[in-house]
């Protein structure tokens, strides 16, 4: 395999109790990015994961952020983030009145931009913008709540949007968002998914340490493809 894929930690999922400790876990494991949830209540069925929370943890790592707006009107909050090198924006479409006008303000803000698609969203909803973005995330299950069952239609979008981008000669990533577990990584990544959502199903997984956890993630994708973005030593 070609393609290094690429490991998003979903913090809401991480040990609360020991946070820095599974931080540095993180950080000498490669992943390459902390994946935070921010919910309104409104948009999906939970609160998670203000602005001021995120902005400690971030200031406490090496690595990249990875924002998940599951909120109304998500361009609301671009303010309360600064932009570190490679950090992701991803905002939901189907949460958006004007979807163009948001995305050029997050890529003028300096994020690499996201638009993430819930499982009954088509792809073609991309179609008009798909050339603006640098992400496309695929909810493989509904947002708001951990432990769901994978849509699986979601893979055939997930493969779509591989064509496309080859079709086109387009260079935006694709992130799986859900029940990423060792039984549905190799499915994600043989569809084309280039970034993997770690949460309570292959990552922050109960009663397994976290440093096993990421060395059972590296040997199911392959040494040779999994992406290690900061090693630690």
């Amino acid at each position: 395999m070609s393609r290094r894929v690429k490991i998003s930690a979903s913090v809401i999922c991480a040990n609360w109790m020991k946070l820095e400790d599974d931080l540095r876990c993180l950080e000498h494991g490669g992943i390459s990015y902390l994946h935070y949830d921010v919910m309104d209540g409104f948009f999906c069925p939970d609160y998670c994961l203000g602005s001021q929370l995120i902005n400690i943890i971030r200031e406490n790592t090496t690595l990249a952020s990875d924002y998940h707006l599951m909120v109304e009107e998500p361009i609301k909050m671009l303010k309360n983030f600064s932009p570190k090198n490679g950090d992701i924006f991803t905002i939901h479409y189907e949460a958006c009145k004007n979807l163009h006008r948001d995305i050029m303000q997050i890529k003028n803000a300096g994020f690499r931009v996201g638009v993430a698609l819930n499982p009954a969203t088509p792809i073609t909803a991309l179609e008009c913008i798909i050339k603006d973005l640098d992400i496309v995330q695929v909810m493989t299950v509904n947002p708001g709540a951990a432990g769901q069952k994978l849509v699986e239609h979601a893979m055939q979008k997930i493969g779509i949007l591989d064509l496309w981008r080859k079709r086109d000669g387009l260079t935006f990533e694709i992130i799986a968002d859900g029940n990423v577990s060792f039984e549905n990584i190799p499915k994600m990544i043989s569809a084309g998914s280039d970034i993997l959502v770690g949460g309570s199903s292959g990552l922050f997984i109960k009663n397994v340490p976290l440093a096993e956890s990421i060395k059972n993630l590296k040997k199911l994708i392959g040494e040779d493809a999994y992406h290690a973005a900061y090693l630690g030593y």
